[in-house]
């Protein structure tokens, strides 16, 4: 989405982390500078066992070699010490602002995903959804925990080892810093070259997460079908895509580590021959030349992880930009600022005038519909299977913005409300009811977090659920499972009307709530229903009539539009569409 390169984007995010990042830097500086003192400290005590009272330290005024040997031993307890120092440092400052990160981005991600309407879900796959807020997201914090350090520690690395050559014997640091600038040029060249196979990788593990989801979650289905081959073939595909994807990027990151040693190599032959003649010649001291060849392999190896550093880099900008193109996506519903109380909405009408409303690539559903749902009264709603009856919900929710008309409710267009306070007004029971993976009771309690135990009891009450509840062996403490896989169809309705009834909305809007349930059970739910409904405007939407019989009004949509309007009866003497759905359930044949 974004022309900006990845790392900018990045850093532009962490900004409020900067101080952080700034002091994490320059304790992984610190601590390689104390890191790279060894060879130097190597250097002295040969200089020391050497040239005795003339070496570098007795030309600093500690004459005797013993004395200057102590003093080193001194120095290098100190210098370790300070290097252990600052490792603990930025191990913990790199981790826990990795720790950091990620939590507020993985957060804040879902925030920006709770925002958006339901249009903008249809054009995305859940699994990859959930790919982005756990997989991209942990890759960037496995970049940020170690490979940002080594990124700071090669650079450090390059520039003190140039430096001390330089000092030491330019002649030796020209041809053994000569690969240097070469081998970070092709590093950023071979990374460049990486960058899409990663994008590639992180596309592919976006599939299969959304294929895996999907399969889990439809396992009786593929079971029943018998169609477990077939899914294993798909999942085989997929992996296989993901496996290639992989492959072509760790072919060429493999190659990368070797290409540098050899590179390497030509700086250490350079040290180790011409460095060694200087030293023959009298040209070069010999502690000075232990300095050199120690130096040259300190540099050796912080080079050879490039590759598995540049790796990390490449994977955690190409889950970075899917992270942040997410977090970059336009929220389509834009909040308004109008807040009802709720005594108001109560008193209300709904107002629907002139809505027309298509979804993106579809015919338009709703052209100029009107409809006014009376405060305190029942709206029954049916049609045919596309006919737009569960759009209504979603209209009337800002699960997706109208394109023309008004949608009003206490004198405001529902585009003027906030979105807390207009869904805060509204209980929705829908056909495919959401159970979270926990008790009974703080499923029912969802609808009012701070209800006590006796609001919750009194909600299963209302909906019938409090005497299947308390015969269940740990009664309102019982784990329904994820989905409340462990609960009957019936019960888990019963549980989401009472929810909706501690809600306790000035709008209710059953959708659906009994299609997938007994005879028996819709008796008991109906029951329910008629409870909640009383003295409140209710919406129900339903395919079995018995549950909207007594509505104060029925409508019937057909394509879209109200074909027809009234109480039950008079739909019924009417002969219409209402009619003929009234006699096929009811087992009556209609004369022509």
């Amino acid at each position: 989405m974004s022309g900006e390169a990845p790392l900018s984007r990045l850093m532009h995010y962490m900004r409020p982390h900067k101080s952080t990042v700034r002091l994490a830097s320059l304790c992984s500086i610190l601590n390689k500078i104390w890191d790279l003192a060894p060879p130097l400290l190597i250097g002295l005590a040969v200089d020391i066992v050497v040239l005795r009272e003339n070496s570098y330290l007795g030309s600093l005024g500690i004459a005797d070699p013993m004395q200057q040997l102590i003093f080193l031993s001194v120095l290098t307890f100190a210098i370790w010490g300070l290097e252990s120092l600052f490792e603990y440092f930025f191990a913990i400052l790199w981790r826990n602002l990795a720790q950091t990160v990620q939590h507020e981005m993985r957060i804040e991600t879902f925030q920006h995903i709770q925002k958006q309407g339901s249009g903008w879900f249809d054009k995305r796959q859940k699994g990859d959804l959930l790919a982005i807020l756990n997989d991209d997201v942990n890759q960037l914090e496995r970049f940020l925990d170690k490979g940002a350090n080594d990124i700071l520690q090669v650079a450090t690395t390059v520039i003190i080892v140039s430096t001390v050559f330089l000092i030491i014997s330019w002649q030796v640091a020209l041809f053994a810093v000569l690969p240097i600038p070469i081998i970070l040029w092709g590093s950023f060249r071979y990374q460049k070259s990486l960058e899409p196979r990663y994008i590639e990788v992180r596309y592919a593990a976006g599939q299969m997460n959304a294929l895996l989801e999907n399969d889990l979650s439809g396992m009786t289905t593929i079971q029943s079908f018998t169609a477990e081959e077939r899914e294993a073939r798909r999942v085989g595909e997929l992996s296989q895509q993901y496996r290639l994807a992989n492959k072509e990027a760790i072919r060429l990151s493999a190659a990368f580590t070797p290409l540098i040693r050899m590179a390497i190599l030509v700086g250490f032959t350079a040290t180790l021959l011409l460095g060694g003649w200087l030293t023959l010649e009298g040209n070069l001291a010999i502690g000075a030349y232990s300095v050199l060849v120690f130096m040259t392999q300190r540099l050796l190896w912080p080079l050879t992880r490039l590759g598995e550093t540049f790796d990390l880099y490449q994977r955690a900008m190409a889950s970075s930009t899917r992270v942040l193109d997410l977090l970059q996506s336009p929220i389509e519903l834009i909040d308004g600022d109008f807040v009802a109380l709720r005594e108001d909405a109560k008193k209300s009408d709904i107002v629907m005038s002139n809505v027309s409303f298509c979804y993106s690539d579809r015919e338009p559903l709703f052209t100029d519909l009107n409809l006014t749902i009376t405060a305190g009264q029942t709206l029954g709603v049916v049609g045919a299977t596309g006919a737009g009856k569960s759009t209504l919900t979603r209209l009337l929710l800002r699960f997706s913005d109208i394109d023309s008309g008004s949608i009003e409710w206490v004198g405001k267009s529902s585009k003027d409300w906030t979105l807390p306070s207009l869904r805060s007004n509204i209980s929705l029971v829908d056909q495919h009811v959401t159970l979270f993976p926990t008790t009974i009771a703080e499923n029912i309690r969802y609808g009012k977090a701070n209800a006590s135990d006796e609001e919750v009891w009194a909600a299963a009450d209302v909906a019938e659920a409090r005497e299947f509840v308390e015969q269940l062996p740990s009664g309102w403490d019982t784990l329904v499972g994820e989905g409340g896989y462990r609960l009957s169809g019936g019960q888990r309705q019963r549980i989401a009307i009472a929810r909706a009834v501690l809600k306790d909305a000035p709008l209710l809007i059953l959708d659906e709530a009994t299609s997938a349930v007994d005879n028996e059970t819709e008796a008991a739910l109906q029951r329910s229903i008629a409870k909640i409904s009383d003295n409140r405007t209710t919406m129900i939407i339903a395919h079995r009539l018995s549950t909207i019989r007594y509505a104060n009004r029925i409508i019937v949509l057909d394509d879209g539009k109200i074909v027809e309007s009234g109480e039950h009866q008079e739909l019924v003497n009417l002969g219409g569409i209402y009619a003929r759905l009234w006699a096929v359930q009811t087992g009556e044949v209609l004369s022509d």
